[in-house]
């Protein structure tokens, strides 16, 4: 290797630019996601509501919650990430269980990091409707190398 370690301020940097880019990737873009905090290992974003994400005009379609909540989770896995081990990255494992319908509502998605190892990074994810209603319950493993 021999590179040298990147600083507390370029990490931080690249962490920001990873907040700052994911929003406008194409399929993340076409969900509309917002994020509204993102703190090391803990971040809260939303998917705003859109008729074109549900099944029936009002409910959305799983697919969307699932996506929202692996979208959270690896934000979640950048928002605190080593740059020094990497920067590719692949969802491992995602597991979803549906707890109820956000209707004509925000998906609000809270997602934290709770282990790091030397590449996987273990999130969980609570998606709420607006009201803080439970919609679904997520885990995921996520890989950065």
């Amino acid at each position: 290797m021999g590179d040298a370690e990147l600083t507390d301020q370029e990490q931080q940097a690249r962490r920001d630019a990873v907040r700052d880019i994911f929003p406008q990737t194409p399929f993340i873009g076409l969900l509309g996601i917002e994020i509204d905090r993102y703190e090391p290992d803990d971040i809260t974003m939303r998917v705003k509501f859109r008729h074109e994400l549900t099944n029936d005009g009002k409910v959305y379609h799983g697919g969307v919650i699932s996506s929202a909540i692996d979208t959270a989770g690896a934000l979640a896995a950048w928002s605190n990430h080593d740059f020094n081990k990497g920067a590719r990255a692949a969802t491992v494992a995602i597991n979803v269980q549906y707890l109820g319908a956000a209707r004509e509502s925000d998906l609000v998605c809270h997602a934290k990091a709770v282990k790091r190892g030397k590449e996987l990074i273990f999130t969980e994810i609570h998606a709420t409707d607006d009201g803080g209603n439970p919609v679904a319950h997520g885990l995921q493993t996520y890989r950065i190398v």
